[in-house]
């Protein structure tokens, strides 16, 4: 039995190619194709868009993307068990859909845009794998060419729910850290909707949630390497006050100069605060 996009039911296609999510990979399938059709959605407008999605496995949200008029696709998948199942997708839309076997962490994505993307809008779409989902976003906030604004024009990303808490987190929220201070500083971000464990095969333990984030044209000005070393000297002991936790960055000097009250704790200061610490350091 096909489906609204003509396509068989992704139960099927699981089945039929033995695709059992593997632990290893960080895979949770999402079957429900109203469910994908959402997260894509949500993404905003997606003519003329090219796409990149990151972890596709079965195809899911790859079909949903293009159902919606996604221009092109570029799938970077890990697992070589799903290429035959996406390769059917691609034979559905002619054209439209590229799948690159390899490793995300290792993929140069503004390589990618340059060598396949058309000239309109590029967004970022991906139920990611848990296990690589945070270390990617971080790539993509802080890209080793320094250049911003970067090349995609946003991001729609699934996270476990934790993990999008901390990355919209504002200070003297509990979930506020290093996560949500760069992604405060370069984007703005914001929760969409959670997704039950119960949407996945297998099941995972967690909710999910889907973030989306799109570049600040213009954040304050700040040297990358020197934020960071900020954000994790304050959050690594986030229980201390600053002049004991920056102490190996100068502590109360440091502190004095920027104007911040060295007895306040890590996660009672703005991200503004946060890059005029980094400047003067």
């Amino acid at each position: 039995m096909a489906t609204l996009d003509g396509l068989p039911p992704l139960r099927d296609v699981i089945q039929r190619h033995g695709l059992d999510a593997r632990k290893a990979l960080g895979q949770n399938f999402l079957l429900d194709l109203n469910l994908t059709q959402k997260i894509a959605r949500s993404a905003g407008p997606l003519e003329g868009v090219t796409v990149f999605e990151v972890g596709p496995g079965p195809g899911g949200l790859t079909r949903a993307i293009l159902s919606l008029g996604a221009a092109k696709l570029v799938a970077v998948e890990r697992d070589s068990r799903c290429l035959p199942a996406l390769a059917e997708v691609s034979d559905h839309y002619p054209g439209r859909l590229e799948v690159i076997e390899g490793d995300a962490l290792k993929t140069d994505f503004a390589s990618l845009v340059k060598e396949k993307a058309a000239s309109g809008p590029v967004k970022i779409i991906a139920n990611l794998p848990y296990n690589v989902g945070t270390q990617l976003l971080l790539n993509w906030l802080l890209p080793e060419d320094g250049i911003w604004p970067p090349f995609w024009d946003s991001l729609t990303l699934m996270f476990q729910k934790e993990v999008g808490l901390r990355i919209v987190a504002d200070e003297e929220d509990d979930h506020y850290g290093r996560l949500g201070v760069l992604a405060g500083w370069r984007t703005d971000a914001h929760m969409v909707f959670d997704v039950p464990p119960q949407a996945f095969t297998p099941p995972p333990k967690v909710t999910s949630t889907v973030v989306h984030l799109t570049p600040r044209s213009s954040p304050l000005p700040c040297d990358v390497a020197k934020l960071e070393r900020v954000t994790q000297a304050a959050f690594g002991q986030r229980r201390k006050m600053l002049r004991q936790s920056l102490k190996p960055l100068g502590g109360e000097t440091l502190l004095a100069k920027a104007g911040i009250d060295p007895q306040r704790r890590a996660e009672t200061l703005s991200v503004a605060e946060f890059v005029a610490l980094a400047n003067i350091l």
